[in-house]
């Protein structure tokens, strides 16, 4: 490889950890943020930093000057679609060899999901562009727990309009991990890859492993989905946020993200990484005990 790989949103769940797997494999990197301060405090010092923004057209072209790969990836918003397929006609322009986008698994040009209908457009795009491409689906995200670390820290309890639906979870860094390996190796070009964690749990099994790690007993409760989207709006969620999480796990209490795979361990040589160890790294998100911090 002669030409960097430029990873947009590289500050990034996602993002910053494909920046870490890149240059773990010795692999050129170039990140594309808006933020210099706080990229180089999360990505290190060294990394070479392209400034801009999708919705700076300019600063997408500049970006992608010299190189060879690209990582594709924007945040859910309003603009996403338009963001995305700008970067995808501005990367074919600059003659790039391989673009990885990252995707979700219900990815789907009529999918009554929101954000999953958006990628199904980009994804779309992408495959007529005939730029030579990976797609990256992940599922069901462990990190989206995260949002509900504020309350389970507060009151020990865990609300989700999730019923009794088994998910396969899938760890940020695996998703990464799968990334590096398509943007570093040559066979995948074309491939959509859906990646899911180890196995199936439900949010039963989310409150115990989140108790086991951080000492203290949090309980599941199961929330109605109309409670769910009024909380979620007094709470600032925007509406269509709100909107897209309830008919998310409605979905998933349908068997949406239940379904496991080799896909992980295929690509990357390892197993993927189970809830609990997500658990214990973000134990004092949840509200950890201080005898388990010490």
């Amino acid at each position: 490889m002669t030409g960097p790989i430029l990873v947009t949103g590289a500050t990034g769940t996602v993002g910053s950890r494909v920046v870490a797997e890149l240059r773990d494999r010795g692999a050129p990197v170039r990140a594309f943020v808006r933020d210099a301060d706080r990229a180089a405090a999360l990505l290190g010092d060294d990394v070479e930093l392209a400034m801009g923004d999708f919705a700076d057209r300019d600063s997408v072209r500049r970006a992608l000057d010299g190189a060879e790969g690209v990582f594709l990836a924007c945040s859910n918003v309003p603009a996403q679609v338009d963001y995305e397929i700008g970067a995808i006609e501005a990367a074919k322009a600059a003659g790039v060899q391989r673009l990885v986008k990252l995707s979700a698994s219900a990815a789907a040009v009529d999918s009554p999901l929101l954000f999953p209908r958006w990628h199904g457009l980009i994804e779309r795009h992408l495959v007529r562009s005939g730029l030579p491409a990976v797609r990256i689906c992940p599922g069901f995200f462990m990190h989206t727990l995260l949002m509900s670390a504020d309350a389970v820290r507060a009151t020990g309890q865990l609300f989700a309009p999730a019923g009794r639906a088994r998910i396969a979870m899938i760890h940020a860094r695996d998703v990464a991990a799968a990334a590096a390996v398509t943007l570093t190796e040559p066979g995948h070009e074309g491939a959509r890859y859906v990646l899911n964690g180890p196995r199936a749990i439900t949010y039963e099994e989310v409150a115990v492993h989140l108790s086991q790690a951080t000492g203290r007993r949090i309980e599941f409760i199961d929330v109605p989905e109309e409670a769910a989207r009024q909380a979620m709006l007094e709470s600032g969620t925007p509406p269509a946020v709100a909107e897209f999480l309830v008919r998310l796990f409605r979905a998933l209490r349908q068997g949406l993200d239940e379904k496991t795979s080799g896909t992980v361990r295929a690509l990357t040589g390892a197993e993927p990484r189970g809830f609990a160890e997500f658990a214990r790294e973000h134990a004092a998100a949840f509200g950890a005990a201080e005898r388990m911090l010490t």
